[in-house]
């Protein structure tokens, strides 16, 4: 049998990252917690090199400091670049974490769409009009047929939103994309998202994409509002 020392190391750097990750994420390397690359090299048999790999990438994540003289120390979630995809996914994928990490990018939602609807009403080109009305109009099929849940329900969401966001032609709305999307996988993906999604989201998605339509920038701001206020309300720990 093959070494791992010896295999692709960018798979096994993309291994052994994932893994750290996820266990500092859960807390079960936590905070204050130190090691060295010699630690690293005997616990994944891997070579000094993909190890110090594996630190550095840790370290561009906020989720480690190095020194020579203490090692490799596990840092606060204060340092963590929670943007990254890569921790979000984390996140999301660790249960303690989970539901504050879709509060969060949900809140980040809520400051920046209904901005970003206003801005889509004024500039938004006549195609993307008519598609956001489109789209709006088959997440409400979709959602009548008890399909909200669906892998289809969730592109076409991530599609609507995400066409918004870049029909808004504010180059930092449009960057956020990824973490707009990590919130409406989040929800499905976990079973947080109703088969039958209640009336009025599906309603507002459609008045939303009208309001865009027809240059309503004030009903659009406020029906996005609306709409990202009844998912902050789902998501919130009284709920449940």
């Amino acid at each position: 049998m093959t070494s791992p020392r010896h295999g692709s190391a960018v798979p096994l750097l993309d291994s052994v990252l994932d893994r750290l990750g996820r266990e500092i994420i859960q807390g079960v390397l936590p905070e204050g917690k130190t090691f060295t690359l010699q630690d690293l090299s005997q616990r994944f048999d891997i070579s000094r090199t993909v190890a110090r790999e594996a630190m550095r990438a840790l370290e561009q994540l906020g989720l480690v400091s190095s020194s020579r003289r203490v090692g490799i120390t596990v840092q606060p979630r204060s340092s963590w670049v929670v943007f990254n995809e890569s921790i979000i996914g984390w996140r999301l994928e660790c249960e303690a974490e989970r539901r504050g990490q879709l509060r969060s990018l949900n809140e980040l939602r809520i400051g920046i769409e209904p901005v970003a609807a206003r801005l889509c009403s004024e500039q938004a080109s006549p195609a993307d009009r008519i598609r956001l009305v489109q789209i709006a109009e088959e997440l409400a099929e979709l959602g009548h047929s008890g399909k909200g849940a669906s892998e289809e329900f969730l592109e076409l969401d991530i599609a609507f939103h995400s066409r918004l966001l870049e029909a808004s032609g504010n180059e930092m709305f449009m960057a956020l994309i990824p973490s707009v999307t990590s919130v409406l996988r989040g929800r499905t993906v976990f079973g947080l998202q109703p088969d039958n999604p209640e009336e009025e989201t599906l309603d507002l998605h459609l008045r939303l994409a009208l309001a865009i339509q027809s240059g309503d920038g004030a009903a659009a701001e406020k029906f996005s509002q609306k709409l990202l206020q009844e998912v902050r309300e789902f998501l919130s720990p009284e709920s449940h």
